[in-house]
């Protein structure tokens, strides 16, 4: 297989942490399949990440003023990368290392469901990994998600459906872009894009599956918001519901939910998922 026949555009926005970037596009170069383009947009970096992106000359570097987050930068790839002639667009974080036949397996699955946006299933730890992310399927009334596989099963293989999806290894067609644009930066600047964008995407007709035969390794220590939830104080507290980078947001959370929640089920969700942010954040 080669990556020419899907014109594949891997977008990942930057923010410092130029380690993390390093491993992740080393891991991108060492892929069995190439010809696919990287686009990595930096978001006012100020760790040298500009200087040492010139080390990677196949890579395409965007600039942006530095107040764009998540969405904000994801979106600028995407249009650069649609402007270059790019039929499937990947989504990916910069603090993941790509497994040597990744991209062939987010290609294949690709193949088996055109229609659909293929989401990486996410281990921890090289050496013993373990199932960080394996797919979930969201319960409105109760504002919770399941697991569509125990955190312990590892190996896993096969596409399952799912009814979300984060961003951090996401196979997008070019028919969904044409169809319901980017990531709605409007009301997700950062955090909850990605989980919108795949509800968005399904009530437009396409499906979302995890990919269990593509699995990436993430670092969920590098999270912005399990650092204010490792030293709980009544500081962190306030930042995790408000911050945009606060898993808790909870402008964030009844956003998400006025725009994708099913009505008759939305005053209980927002009634749930309020306490669950203000009572949560210490019991976890």
């Amino acid at each position: 297989m080669t990556t020419e026949q899907f014109a594949l555009a891997l977008v990942i926005p930057l923010f410092n942490r130029w380690a993390f970037t390093k491993a992740c596009l080393d891991s991108l170069a060492a892929q069995t399949v190439q010809g696919f383009t990287v686009y990595c947009v930096d978001d006012g970096s100020q760790d040298g990440t500009l200087e040492n992106l010139k080390a990677y000359p196949a890579v395409r570097v965007l600039q942006t003023a530095g107040n764009l987050f998540w969405t904000g930068t994801i979106n600028q790839g995407i249009e650069a990368a649609l402007r270059d002639g790019a039929q499937q667009i990947m989504t990916l974080n910069n603090d993941v290392f790509c497994p040597p036949t990744f991209v062939e397996g987010m290609l294949l699955a690709a193949q088996e469901k055109p229609n659909g946006l293929i989401g990486a299933l996410a281990l921890e730890g090289e050496q013993r990994p373990k199932v960080a992310y394996a797919g979930e399927v969201w319960h409105w009334l109760q504002d919770t998600c399941t697991p569509i596989a125990a955190s312990s099963a590892y190996p896993l293989l096969g596409l399952h459906a799912v009814t979300h999806f984060p961003g951090r290894g996401l196979l997008i067609p070019k028919a969904c872009l044409d169809k319901i644009g980017g990531f709605d930066i409007r009301r997700f600047p950062h955090y909850m894009a990605d989980y919108d964008y795949t509800m968005t995407a399904m009530r437009a007709g396409f499906t979302i599956y995890v990919n269990y035969n593509a699995p990436l390794i993430t670092y969920p220590e590098a999270s912005g918001d399990r650092a204010l939830r490792a030293k709980k104080t009544w500081g962190n507290f306030l930042k995790h519901l408000t911050d945009i980078r606060g898993g808790g947001n909870l402008v964030n959370f009844w956003r998400f939910s006025l725009k994708n929640c099913p009505p008759v089920l939305l005053p209980v969700n927002l009634v749930i998922g309020t306490g669950k942010r203000l009572v949560g954040y210490w019991l976890r």
